[in-house]
């Protein structure tokens, strides 16, 4: 999907069936319009990030960990959503093996609300 997209369903079966990807990716784009980007992720460990222009929006479909951010650990599980602020060191840590979350980068460079 993209950018001429109007509406839709964003089906997990059909991402899921990409990952990984040829390349090794663990993660494929399921949606870009304007500054939306969504990815399914399906990540290994270890789990090292950089952080993020955007603010973020994990979106818990199945499994559990810890969301390391800043100098907080907080534990998650499916159903859950997880905000990360732009520009905010995290990671995730003890996740299970069938964790995937769908991850939604979204609004300008250095977040919606500035700090």
């Amino acid at each position: 999907m993209d950018d001429a997209m109007r509406s839709g369903v964003i089906r997990l079966a059909e991402y899921a069936a990409q990952v990984p990807t040829p390349e090794g990716e663990r993660s494929v784009l399921a949606l870009k319009r304007g500054t939306l980007d969504v990815r399914l992720s399906v990540p290994v460990p270890p789990n090292r990030q950089t952080p993020h222009e955007q603010d973020e929006l994990y979106a818990v479909i199945r499994g559990k960990g810890v969301l390391i951010h800043g100098d907080e650990r907080t534990p998650f599980a499916a159903g859950d959503l997880l905000f990360v602020a732009a520009g905010v060191e995290h990671h995730y840590a003890d996740f299970s093996d069938d964790l995937a979350l769908w991850r939604i980068f979204y609004g300008k460079a250095g977040g919606e609300v500035a700090i």
